[in-house]
């Protein structure tokens, strides 16, 4: 017991350790992607850190799985390091005898991947679509940026404003240009305020400015001045449609429309928390070090595996979303393979363990029998 609450508390701290790194590595990836999109003008500044949020729980079951691997794997290799494993073998115990702690460190982090996999990480997927849909069905004028020129999102209009209001429902200093059947026009104004008239249509409400017509080296150019113009901005606001792709759906809807797309986002969802306990259990057998080397070795194989195991769930993900495989004959195969593996690396670890240990029948034969060929030389 005294063994168990001290292996937790060393699992605890390094897995504290290594999910800081790991979030914040991603974090900042996120943000730097997200607030480059806002910049563009493809989402909006103040979403900003709310689709930073929903992209943290999309990544947030891999860097689980990641976290609760590593964290197993530095925490067995540095037992070897340091050479407690061999009071530990020395003791009569085996290394099986760390699968309960390590599970009952795990358990609760696969709970969480489970919870995040088949309910908040689609939650989340919705919720960042609706944003971005949200933003694209604002009234031009409500995305432009003071000082910069933007396209209107029919690709037929460019606005420029000088100042926007706060509730950027009024501007100042405007400029808009329209194409459309060919002919150019273009509309100064000192400044606009959105209104939305009796069918729920958006218009720029231009007041003060001049209108300019096609080329001024054309015959049909012309220019009028104008007190009160107004531009349609935005038709009547529409419902927001979301993302309505199988990542998206909740697991009730993928199990209730079994199609290949669904099929496949199902089998990844499955597989997620399968795939983090198996690589913990992995990484018992798979610490093992010399004391006189290094650690580095240890953690690029782990790394390596890792990044093939999750990279073959894609395939076959993919192999059902392309009806190359049922799902019924995609979900197991790769689970097997490494629960097989795992089996064979205990086997493999438990017997070099037990060749020289005097606790066991084997351990006390090679021993005797090296003995009695030492005398007789």
């Amino acid at each position: 017991m005294i063994f168990q609450r001290a292996l937790r508390r060393e699992l605890v701290s390094t897995a504290g350790a290594v999910f800081t790194t790991l979030f914040t590595i991603t974090i900042t990836v996120m943000l730097i992607k997200i607030l480059g999109q806002a910049a563009g003008g493809k989402v909006a500044s103040q979403d900003v850190i709310a689709l930073i949020g929903f992209a943290a729980l999309r990544y947030l079951p891999i860097i689980l799985i990641l976290t609760s691997f590593i964290s197993v794997l530095v925490v067995v290799t540095r037992s070897y390091q340091d050479s407690e494993m061999v009071v530990w073998f020395a003791s009569g115990l085996s290394l099986s005898r760390w699968v309960r702690p390590v599970l009952s460190f795990g358990l609760p982090v696969i709970a969480v991947v489970v919870a995040l996999s088949f309910f908040v990480t689609p939650w989340a997927n919705r919720q960042s679509a609706e944003f971005r849909e949200r933003f694209q069905k604002r009234e031009d004028i409500a995305k432009v940026s003071p000082g910069r020129f933007q396209e209107s999102s029919s690709a037929d209009r460019i606005f420029f404003v000088e100042g926007v209001s706060g509730d950027a429902t009024k501007v100042q200093n405007v400029f808009v240009n329209t194409v459309k059947d060919g002919r150019n026009s273009i509309v100064v104004a000192r400044e606009g305020s959105v209104m939305l008239d009796e069918r729920g249509d958006k218009f720029l409400v231009m007041n003060q400015g001049r209108r300019y017509d096609g080329m001024a080296t054309q015959a049909d150019f012309r220019v009028m001045e104008f007190e009160r113009y107004g531009v349609l901005v935005a038709r009547q606001s529409q419902a927001l449609i979301g993302d309505q792709s199988a990542r998206s759906l909740s697991t009730p809807e993928l199990l209730a429309n079994m199609n290949h797309f669904n099929a496949g986002e199902l089998l990844w969802r499955i597989s997620l928390p399968v795939m983090g306990l198996l690589l913990m259990l992995l990484a018992i057998p798979l610490s093992f070090a010399n004391p006189r080397g290094g650690r580095s070795a240890n953690l690029l194989i782990a790394l390596l595996l890792f990044i093939i195991y999750s990279n073959m769930v894609s395939v076959f993900q993919a192999a059902v979303v392309q009806k190359r495989m049922s799902f019924e004959a995609a979900w197991w195969p790769l689970h097997l393979v490494a629960a097989i593996l795992i089996v064979l690396l205990f086997s493999w670890r438990l017997f070099v363990n037990s060749e020289y240990h005097p606790a066991t029948k084997w351990g006390a034969f090679k021993r005797a029998w090296l003995f009695r060929k030492a005398g007789a030389q």
